[in-house]
Formats: structure tokens, C-alpha cells, sequence
């Protein structure tokens, strides 16, 4: 799955991974390989991704923003 994570500032990141955990405005969740399409507003708290190839697990502080997935592709846009 290809996740991009953009801010005003610019891409904070942008690559293939495993899973992602969103912070959900009605609590988090978890994305995986084929996942129904989606849209969701997101609140104050982390994204959690494990990048694939390397299964390191990163995170992302986030005060809010919303999110797309579609066709194994998260666009995440935060504040």
C-alpha cells in the first residue's frame, strides 16, 4: 500500500506500508492491504505506520486532518 502523509509545510512522508492506524474522530483504526474505500476526519493523535521491507514502525504526531483510502492508497492530510 502506497501511504503520503502531507502537512501545510510540505510531505512528511511518502512510501509503501504494511498497516497504518489512524486516530479517528470516533476512535482509532486500522488500515490493511485492500481495505474498502473511505473518508475520515482525524483528531489529535499519532499515525502509526510499519514500512514495508524494513517493518520499521514509525509515528506521527497529528492535531487533526482528514484521510483517503482508495485502491491501497492512503492520502493523509493533517494540520
Amino acid at each position: 500500500m502506497r501511504l503520503d502523509i502531507l502537512s501545510p509545510e510540505g510531505s512528511l512522508f511518502g512510501g509503501n506500508v504494511d498497516s497504518v492506524t489512524l486516530p479517528g474522530v470516533v476512535g482509532s483504526f486500522t488500515v490493511l492491504k485492500n481495505h474498502a474505500p473511505l473518508i475520515s476526519a482525524l483528531q489529535a493523535g499519532k499515525i502509526k505506520y510499519k514500512v514495508s521491507g524494513s517493518g520499521e514502525e514509525c509515528e506521527v504526531d497529528v492535531k487533526g486532518g482528514f484521510t483517503e483510502v482508495k485502491k491501497n492508497m492512503i492520502s493523509v492530510c493533517i494540520e
